[in-house]
């Protein structure tokens, strides 16, 4: 049997020695973690978080990527609406992309268009105001007057006087009845009447221009004169 026994162990010599090396060298390690029977699990452990881990950072990745190719989408067909888009005014042109530069909106937005409709409407209400300011009846202040006009003397052709008179005419001016009114000693004045546009003929122009007519005319006084 001892002979038995010392052949068997010369022929599984190997294995012993393989076991003794190993006794002798201790628990192998790996990333700090020895092999042991009792750390088998921690190291199955780690590696399952760092799986998981692998995992949940892929799938940020994809998200990021996919976030990524939808901005350049946007953006690519925001540029090619603008190059379609005819060039209305320069300056508005420039100071746009001036501020497209500054800002770049990456999800959209309707600010623009906002501008655009309040810009529209303030338009029409600018519109709708000057029609109505336009439509308004405008007052223009009038003024009837009657002047007495007297001659030198009784000798003084009365007619002639009032047709030099009537040769008077300015815009603004419109001359009415008149009639001849006994003064003293048989001598007559003329009494004639007109409206005036206060804002085009001036009362005392117009007395000045009467009396020009020296030859006819003595004086001028306002007989009357009366707000329209």
């Amino acid at each position: 049997m001892k002979v038995e026994a010392l052949d068997k162990f010369w022929t599984d010599k190997s294995r012993y020695d393989v076991a003794e090396k190993r006794f002798y060298e201790g628990p192998q390690k790996i990333d700090g973690v020895t092999l042991d029977d009792g750390s088998k699990s921690e190291l199955a452990s780690r590696l399952s978080q760092l799986e998981s881990d692998n995992k949940e950072l892929k799938a940020q990745i994809s998200t990021l990527n996919q976030l990524l190719n939808a901005i350049i989408k946007r953006l690519d067909s925001q540029s090619n609406g603008e190059s379609e888009k005819p060039v209305a005014e320069p300056k508005k042109a420039e100071a746009n992309n001036k501020d497209d530069d500054d800002d770049v909106d990456l999800f959209g937005s309707e600010s623009e268009e906002e501008e655009e409709e309040a810009a529209r409407i303030r338009e029409e209400r600018l519109a709708a105001y000057a029609a109505k300011k336009a439509k308004k009846v405008q007052i223009i202040a009038k003024s009837n007057i009657i002047l007495d006009v007297k001659p030198w003397d009784d000798e003084t052709d009365l007619k002639v006087m009032e047709t030099e008179i009537r040769k008077i005419t300015q815009d603004g001016l419109l001359w009415g009845a008149s009639k001849f009114v006994p003064v003293a000693f048989g001598i007559q004045k003329l009494s004639i009447s007109c409206v005036v546009e206060d804002d085009k003929v001036s009362i005392d122009w117009l007395t000045e221009e009467i009396e020009k007519l020296e030859d006819f005319v003595q004086s001028v006084d306002i007989a009357a004169f009366n707000k329209i």
